[in-house]
């Protein structure tokens, strides 16, 4: 899958391991290494698990049409699919299996 990011901070953060634990702490970063580089071997969203320890499901409230998986607790990468359009199934909701990019938006504890 293609990863893109929001902004260059993000990236960083999310590239640069000196970095991440700098922003995160040593557990965060790792963790947070461990998801991009789930993302980055999956083919498309329906690779990535919906139970734990990963635990990618869509978010609702103001951050709907965005997902996220988790990270050190009470951490979670933000993440949008992309798409022109965001593919959809015939019956509503997204066609998982059809999402092979997406803009990771922020890391942040939406408790």
């Amino acid at each position: 899958m293609k990863i893109y990011f929001n902004n260059r901070k993000l990236e960083k953060i999310c590239s640069d391991q000196k970095q991440g634990i700098r922003e995160l702490g040593d557990q965060c970063a790792k963790k947070l290494r461990q998801r991009l580089i789930e993302l980055g071997a999956a083919n498309n969203l329906s690779d990535i698990s919906r139970f734990p320890p990963a635990r990618c499901h869509e978010l609702t409230g103001d951050r709907k049409g965005s997902f996220s998986v988790d990270l050190q607790h009470p951490y979670r990468l933000i993440f949008k699919p992309l798409g022109d359009p965001v593919p959809e199934l015939a019956t509503g909701g997204l066609d998982l299996k059809e999402i092979c990019e997406v803009l990771i938006t922020e890391i942040a504890d939406t408790h």
